[in-house]
């Protein structure tokens, strides 16, 4: 497996830990309240990377995709993916590739965005979500005119 070099904000948000690619990030907000840091001898951003890296190769909550891609998208999906396993050329010409997410949710997103270039294979649920998805679309959409 291929892990591509990438920044990333690890954060604590109530109940869970979690963990930003810097990359996603579109804009950041300063806000006039102080945050809450515990002691700076306390802090250990070696253990958290650390166990997410085993939850990562471990298959966690991690999504594994099998996905034809038209060429023309690959570096975007490669770019928002956390990591493709494997990757082959089609007869088509279309890419097909192994491709692990950081999670259910985040499969959903960043297919979603490519829905006219690319063509999930599985896993079905991840297909019927996006098929399910597209139909509420079609359904708000449907009618030339608008309520």
């Amino acid at each position: 497996m291929t892990v591509r070099e990438q920044g990333y904000l690890l954060a604590e948000r109530p109940g869970a830990d979690r963990t930003y690619r810097l990359s996603r990030m579109l804009a950041a907000e300063e806000l006039d309240e102080p945050v809450q840091r515990p002691d700076k001898d306390t802090v250990d951003l070696d253990r958290p990377w650390q166990e997410r890296n085993t939850r990562l190769r471990a298959g966690g909550n991690t999504a594994a995709v099998l996905v034809r891609l038209d060429p023309v998208r690959r570096e975007h999906l490669v770019g928002t993916a956390l990591a493709v396993c494997a990757e082959e050329a089609d007869a088509d010409g279309w890419l097909r590739l192994n491709v692990i997410f950081q999670d259910a949710r985040h499969a959903e997103w960043a297919l979603w965005q490519y829905a006219t270039g690319a063509e999930v294979l599985t896993p079905q649920w991840l297909r019927t979500s996006l098929r399910d998805r597209a139909a509420e679309v079609v359904a708000r959409y449907g009618s030339a005119q608008h309520k």
